[in-house]
């Protein structure tokens, strides 16, 4: 799936391209932005569309040129250290 048909999806499980826009609290003119050529989801909103679609589409489909797994590991080892301190 290319990341324009990830980020269609994403619009058609979130109800239109107004409704993913809102989640995100940005424009339905923003989220037709990233469809261009040369545009992209701003990294940033891709954990949120993953939540929103319940993982239908993935972080990794809308911005394969993201090294999410380095993220996502980051992120479990922050959520570890904060245990260790209770």
């Amino acid at each position: 799936m290319t990341s324009e048909e990830a980020l269609s999806k994403a619009a058609d499980i979130a109800g239109s391209m107004q409704a993913l826009g809102e989640q995100l609290g940005v424009t339905k003119g923003a989220v037709g932005q990233w469809k261009l050529p040369g545009r992209q989801v701003p990294a940033e909103h891709c954990p949120t569309i993953e939540r929103i679609t319940g993982g239908v589409v993935r972080c990794e489909d809308l911005r394969p040129d993201v090294d999410w797994q380095v993220i996502r590991s980051s992120g479990r080892r922050a959520v570890d250290r904060r245990a260790d301190k209770k």
